[in-house]
């Protein structure tokens, strides 16, 4: 079974190493030019570890380039991992490999199909969230499901926290289904449509804090998109914002309040932008 992985950020690089903890390996690797998405969040490269695994690495400035194509014809790749990857592949790359092509999505699918899956989890107040691997269809996170991996959430769950259990569970996932990848077995899901909902995209103008919101509303917004995320905020009288990086519902000696529909909000982390 010959695998290729596509990535170019922190989480796809992970999945890579534990791949090889557990005696696994790649076939090729597929990466941006290094000049490519310089300053886009968790940017790794990939020519230490090819190089040190004896591994092709093709580097691209789009994943339906024709230099991926042809280098996934010439390695005769069976199966294509594109994981932290934010190009949308094309019906040919996805069904150039013989098995196909693996995405991830950080959600438990059919739920939260769509962006921003990570701060959407927080806002909605949900219980749970989790990452699942699919076969990758010409659909948005429509394919059929090869394995999840569930994350509970706490009601003090942060963006910063939450992005590293993701992290932590695309490691296990892959680990999980790596055997059964290999040797032929893998077993895959269709997606129950009914129960299949959307999530919008959101912008960092998005994140602006209004003083009508209610306590519990801007306790999840300023939880939900801090760190690695734009942060919520207040906009200030000459242009600029005050980013809250980190708050509380408990009163807090010391810290800056914010008075909001319902009563005060304890701000513990802010800065000037």
């Amino acid at each position: 079974m010959k695998i290729a992985f596509c990535t170019c950020v922190q989480i796809g690089l992970s999945c890579i190493e534990a791949v090889y903890e557990v005696g696994g390996q790649f076939d090729l690797f597929i990466t941006l030019h290094d000049h490519k998405a310089k300053k886009k969040s968790g940017r790794i490269y990939l020519d230490r570890l090819a190089e040190e695994k004896k591994v092709p690495l093709v580097k691209i400035d789009h994943i339906n380039d024709a230099e991926a194509i042809e280098a996934l014809k010439q390695y005769q790749i069976d199966w294509l991992f594109i994981i932290g990857w934010s190009q949308i592949a094309s019906k040919e790359v996805i069904e150039t490999p013989k098995q196909g092509a693996i995405g991830a999505h950080p959600t438990l699918l059919p739920q939260g199909r769509g962006r921003a899956a990570v701060p959407w989890a927080i806002l909605k107040g949900l219980d749970k969230t989790g990452v699942s691997f699919f076969k990758m269809d010409e659909g948005v996170d429509t394919g059929a499901l090869l394995g999840q991996y569930e994350i509970p959430l706490s009601l003090s769950e942060t963006a910063t926290n939450l992005y590293e259990k993701v992290n932590e569970a695309h490691v296990h996932l892959i680990q999980n289904i790596w055997p059964d990848l290999v040797s032929g077995e893998l077993k895959a899901e269709v997606q129950d449509e009914s129960r299949a909902t959307y999530w919008e995209g959101r912008k960092p103008e998005d994140g602006e804090i209004r003083y009508s919101m209610t306590r519990s509303e801007v306790d999840r917004l300023v939880r939900a998109t801090t760190r690695p995320y734009p942060g919520a905020f207040l906009p200030l009288e000459n242009g600029a914002k005050k980013i809250i990086w980190r708050g509380t519902l408990s009163v807090t000696q010391g810290a800056e309040v914010l008075e909001l529909a319902d009563g005060p909000y304890f701000i513990l982390e802010y800065s000037i932008d």
